[in-house]
């Protein structure tokens, strides 16, 4: 399905966060090793503060809304089917945050490209930062656990 207005935008991506955060609490609940349950419990707090972000963002932009259409963005291309991932180990569960976390950075680029309100591109520049940082984060755990 085409993201193609503003609303739709923001709409996925506080559905995506919101998910991610339930992810990630799930995943740190089958986390065996402390630090990756640790940094897992951090994603999903880090996860409800943008939902949080996303649906302010919304509502104050509401009145701002621009009716012109977006074009390049289909919610199919940032979604990561968990059910066909294996998570039965720590190195499994790690695997899939860096895939979440990759698919949204890749997301909150791409949308910040092409959403039409200057203020809402930089919330996801900031996010997109965020998860990049995170990536650097979840490597680094991955590296410790070889």
């Amino acid at each position: 399905m085409a993201l193609s207005t503003f609303g739709a935008i923001m709409g996925f991506a506080a559905e995506m966060v919101n998910q991610t955060k339930v992810t990630y609490k799930a995943l740190a609940e089958k986390a065996k090793d402390p630090e990756l349950r640790d940094a897992l419990g951090q994603l999903a707090a880090e996860e409800g503060k943008d939902h949080a972000l996303m649906e302010r963002a919304r509502r104050e932009h509401v009145t701002e809304m621009i009716l012109e259409p977006i074009t390049g963005l289909y919610k199919k291309d940032y979604a990561v089917d968990l059910k066909r991932l294996e998570q039965t180990d720590d190195a499994d569960l790690l695997k899939i945050a860096l895939m979440i976390q990759a698919q949204e950075k890749r997301f909150f680029d791409d949308a910040s490209a092409k959403v039409p309100l200057p203020e809402v591109a930089r919330i996801f520049r900031k996010i997109s930062k965020k998860k990049e940082e995170n990536l650097g984060r979840l490597q680094g755990l991955r590296a410790g656990q070889k």
